[in-house]
């Protein structure tokens, strides 16, 4: 990317994050949970939440099985396993299946 400008660097990364979101919209209906952490976003489809004490601080692990990485700067996005620890908030909510919307079966769009 030498030689690029502010301006290049801008259209680039607005592009790949364009490409990422039709990504996700592509796959979103293949999981049942969305996830995010303070620095990151996941789609899975198992979640363990587990809280830890350690001392006076508290933290949270999040295992996901099954899970696609919403981050623009990875080549493979899928992943088996993800391990995060987090001192922050972790927000974990199941997506609607088409049959909770009333639709037939198949994936959502």
């Amino acid at each position: 990317m030498e030689g690029m400008s502010g301006d290049d660097l801008d259209d680039y990364e607005a592009e790949m994050e364009l490409q990422l979101y039709r990504e996700y919209r592509d796959v979103v209906g293949l999981f049942r949970y969305v996830v995010e952490t303070e620095r990151r976003f996941y789609l899975a489809n198992e979640v363990t939440v587990t809280p830890h004490a350690d001392g006076s601080d508290l933290y949270v692990e999040v295992q996901l099985e099954d899970a696609w990485v919403w981050d623009i700067y990875r080549a493979k996005r899928f992943v088996k396993k993800v391990r995060v620890l987090s001192f922050k908030d972790v927000n974990v909510e199941e997506l609607p299946t088409a049959e909770d919307l009333g639709m037939p079966d198949g994936p959502l769009s």
